[in-house]
């Protein structure tokens, strides 16, 4: 049994990885590689989707825990911090906004 992956999955998970991360260069390179091995605009557009959702969802969670620990030593901003909304789900993600799951 091999371990090799195909070029075209490990392109598209090279393009995830730089649209979570927030990479500069946003995988746009890989785009062009996978076009060439067929694969279609539409599952293109998928795997960006999930990653941005990914990357939005973090943020998200981060900034609630930056929140929480700075009303800790700054009770007064709780006040302010819990103004701004931002949802912390029950399950380990929300789906992209077309009803993708990302898990």
């Amino acid at each position: 049994m091999t371990t090799d992956l195909h070029p075209s999955i490990v392109a598209l998970v090279s393009l995830a990885a730089n649209v979570a991360s927030n990479h500069p260069g946003q995988g746009l390179c890989q785009i062009e590689r996978l076009k060439g091995y067929g694969v279609s605009r539409e599952q293109i557009d998928t795997v960006i989707e999930i990653a941005r959702h990914i990357r939005d969802e973090t943020a998200q969670k981060l900034d609630a825990k930056f929140d929480e620990a700075c009303a800790a030593h700054y009770p007064r901003a709780a006040d302010k911090l819990a103004a701004i909304a931002v949802t912390e789900g029950g399950a380990c993600c929300t789906p992209t906004p077309s009803g993708k799951s990302c898990c």
